[in-house]
């Protein structure tokens, strides 16, 4: 069976793999229903023959029993191996979801490189239940092939000529089944990618709703959902239309076989081939053979969207990390001293800085790139082009990215607000046995202010990513949270842009003590901010260009006074 290219077969291989123990179980009770129920036209026909024709009561008793019996094993097996498929199918879809889940937050990064937030969720649930459904539909789909086995060894016994039918006739059926399935496939698949393309747009609409507010911009927001809305419905359609076909010419083949084994069992019980309750078994067995027809249509078709969904998970699992592994790991009380020596990377052309262990240093640039560019870096989330930034002496390439961000806190001035308390918010990166660093961050932001303002203080529930806050609210919820994480590294990126100048002064003064004996990086132009710092790092043209005091640039360069005062 085509399982969807290497990676996606491998996907699909190692979910069912991983589940087999419970495939095989349910295999071989939908195995053993089929079977039963294949019987049953079977055991009908003897009782025409051996009981009705002969008038035989005992007969007609003893084989009355064996059908009840048919009867329960088979409405027995079938509740269990669907609970069990069922469960499975759930099961492999929730590893799969952490497979993914794993992939996407491993520190080397790589996994949402192109991919928008809502793409990734739409594979990560979507994607994720259409290959754990493949694990499911197997034991029906080796129970209908078991039932065609059982059918046509029972045909046989009735006469050679119907059994051979069948025997020959399924091979072609299944290949030219398989052959029609082909268009479904792609088509699932392209109906799943414009599907995760729609879903990482809305996405992106609703996060930076109040922005499209504040610009006016509702109507181009609108137009642009509508029209990657439109072209996920087209693929959705194609792809309903292709199942339809799909099924409806499957099914039409089958009618036509099915059809022609009635037709050559009447002729031989007319002939005197075979008795009459061979010919009612001969006519039920080929009714019957319609259910798993049908099962293996329905299985041909999800295993086809299957390795659609499989070879896109894949492509998450095996995206390519954005920075190699590194073995070594910082130590806990690790200095913090961090150098950049000939930084090259995006906008950077060749910067050197030097942060001593507990300085305070304020980054000043004008051009937002250079800024980004510098935090990338820093928060390795690429290795610089040229150059190396190091930390106490060892270069960040040669450390494990996990531990190095137990090391150094990148807090950007985006950074989100989990659906959760204030509280647990601002203690996510703490340590679980300092809850007075968590005080003292509170009271460092300011953000114990906006405690004291919400119903319930610090166990206030937040909307998701903070909405329920105001802007300045909700920096100052995230800068609480930086700082309760007491990394010995702390960078932080324009932390108090909403925030009030009285506000934003308090939190100045209260960040230098916090901060004492750490090493802290302030990428901003606040002039409260670089007031407290140690000196300023000017960096213009991917340069460093100046550096000095705060005070002392102020007064005698002008391009600084302009780019902080202005």
């Amino acid at each position: 069976m085509p399982t969807g290219g290497p990676a996606g077969g491998l996907v699909l291989r190692q979910t069912i793999r991983e589940q087999r123990r419970r495939v095989i179980a349910a295999s071989l009770l939908g195995m053993t229903h089929q079977g039963c129920e294949a019987l049953v036209p079977v055991v009908i026909g003897a009782i025409i023959d051996s009981a009705v024709a002969t008038g035989s009561s005992s007969a007609l008793l003893r084989l009355l029993m064996v059908l009840a019996v048919l009867f329960l094993v088979l409405s027995t097996c079938y509740r269990t191996s669907a609970r069990i498929t069922e469960g499975t199918g759930e099961i492999a879809s929730h590893r799969l979801r952490l497979r993914l889940g794993a992939r996407v937050l491993d520190p080397r990064g790589g996994a949402d490189a192109d991919r928008l937030p809502g793409a990734l969720t739409s594979i990560a649930t979507n994607d994720a239940r259409r290959v754990g459904s493949v694990v499911t539909v197997i034991p029906y789909g080796v129970a209908a092939l078991a039932a065609l086995v059982i059918s046509a060894v029972a045909l046989l016994r009735i006469s050679v000529p119907l059994g051979l039918l069948v025997l020959l006739g399924i091979p072609p059926l299944l290949w030219l089944g398989h052959r029609i399935s082909r268009p479904l496939e792609r088509r699932s698949e392209t109906e799943q990618e414009r599907a995760a393309h729609a879903s990482g747009v809305a996405a992106d609409l609703v996060s930076g709703l109040r922005v499209l507010k504040g610009m006016g911009a509702e109507s181009a927001a609108v137009a642009r959902y509508r029209t990657t809305s439109r072209d996920s419905l087209s693929a959705a359609l194609r792809a309903a239309r292709s199942r339809a076909g799909h099924e409806g010419a499957v099914l039409a083949l089958t009618g036509v076989f099915i059809a022609l084994i009635a037709i050559v069992g009447a002729y031989l019980a007319v002939d005197g081939s075979i008795s009459v309750g061979d010919l009612v078994a001969a006519v039920g067995l080929a009714q019957f053979l319609l259910g798993p027809f049908q099962l293996l249509t329905y299985v041909n078709a999800e295993l086809a969207q299957g390795r659609a969904s499989a070879r896109r998970i894949a492509e998450v699992l095996d995206s390519p990390a954005a920075v190699a592994e590194g073995h070594d790991v910082p130590a806990d009380d690790t200095p913090g001293h961090l150098a950049l020596r000939g930084v090259s990377l995006g906008t950077l052309r060749g910067v050197d800085l030097d942060l001593p262990p507990g300085s305070l240093t304020g980054v000043v640039t004008r051009d937002p790139a250079l800024a980004d560019d510098l935090l990338v870096c820093l928060a390795r989330e690429a290795d610089p082009e040229a150059g190396a930034v190091v930390l106490d002496g060892t270069p960040l390439t040669s450390l494990d990215p996990d531990g190095l961000r137990r090391a150094v806190l990148v807090a950007r001035h985006d950074a989100d607000l989990f659906e959760s308390t204030l509280l647990d918010n601002v203690r996510a990166g703490a340590h679980e046995d300092d809850p007075a660093a968590v005080e003292r961050a509170l009271g460092a932001s300011a953000a114990d202010e906006v405690a004291r303002l919400l119903p319930e203080g610090t166990g206030t529930l937040l909307a998701e990513r903070g909405r329920s806050l105001s802007g300045g609210q909700r920096q100052r919820v995230a800068l609480a949270r930086a700082l309760a994480a007491d990394r010995p590294v702390l960078v932080l990126h324009d932390p108090t842009t909403a925030v009030d100048t009285v506000t934003e002064s308090r939190i100045a003064a209260r960040l230098r003590e916090v901060r004492k004996d750490r090493t802290t990086l302030l990428v901003t132009t606040s002039p409260a901010l670089l007031a407290v710092t140690d000196r300023v790092v000017v960096l213009e043209d991917g340069v460093v260009r100046v550096c000095g005091p705060h005070a002392e640039l102020l007064t005698t360069d002008a391009s600084y006074r302009a780019a902080v005062l202005a």
